[in-house]
């Protein structure tokens, strides 16, 4: 996946300010998600079939 360039941020920005979030950016083939506060840095990229599996793993409770 190339650099995308239709990011936004997430809708669960936090209180305040809303600088607590990421953004995502979507290609027909994969799902790019980058820290908003630093978005020169990493992006994760993940398939667009694994990304709804991905965000239910992040809100299930921590397991051991």
């Amino acid at each position: 996946m190339t650099t995308p360039d239709n990011w936004r941020k997430s809708s669960y920005s936090g209180g305040g300010d809303g600088n607590n979030c990421v953004e995502i950016a979507t290609s027909p083939t994969h799902v790019a998600v980058r820290d908003s506060k630093d978005p020169a840095r990493a992006i994760l990229t993940v398939p667009v079939e694994a990304f709804a599996p991905f965000l239910d793993a992040l809100k299930s409770p921590a397991r051991c």
